[in-house]
């Protein structure tokens, strides 16, 4: 994490922002615009993870980082979840689901890496230099 400056350069922040536009995409291409509460609730979910990441990042402390990654760990099962019920309602096909619980699940195990290995870093952030 020495190298990283900005959390957009952060991989997981880039996979996270790849697939709050791909349920943005959804939303705007099918009916799931009209069912308000779901459509709400995964753009949400979705937002949430990277935007988490990202105010984690910018706490400048280790401990507030891994607070936050968990968070965003969290809303991205959230997402998980809200796709299949997206896809319990036929807003999407077979496919697109698999690809996206595919990389709902992806993002999710680099975003527990990361947390393990912040866990046991030395590095502390520069709140505690």
């Amino acid at each position: 994490m020495s190298t990283v400056k900005r959390f957009e350069d952060l991989e997981i922040w880039q996979l996270s922002r790849q697939l709050c536009k791909e349920i943005y995409q959804i939303i705007e291409e099918t009916n799931l615009k009209n069912n308000y509460r779901l459509c709400n609730q995964i753009d949400g979910s979705s937002g949430s993870i990277m935007d988490n990441i990202a105010e984690g990042f910018e706490r400048n402390g280790n401990k507030e980082f891994i607070q936050f990654l968990s968070i965003s760990k969290a809303s991205c099962g959230e997402t998980r979840s809200q796709l299949y019920r997206v896809f319990d309602r036929n807003f999407i096909s077979k496919d697109k689901f698999e690809i996206l619980i595919e990389q709902t699940e992806i993002l999710s195990k680099r975003i527990g890496a990361f947390i393990n290995y912040l866990s046991s870093s030395e590095m502390k952030g520069s709140k505690y230099k």
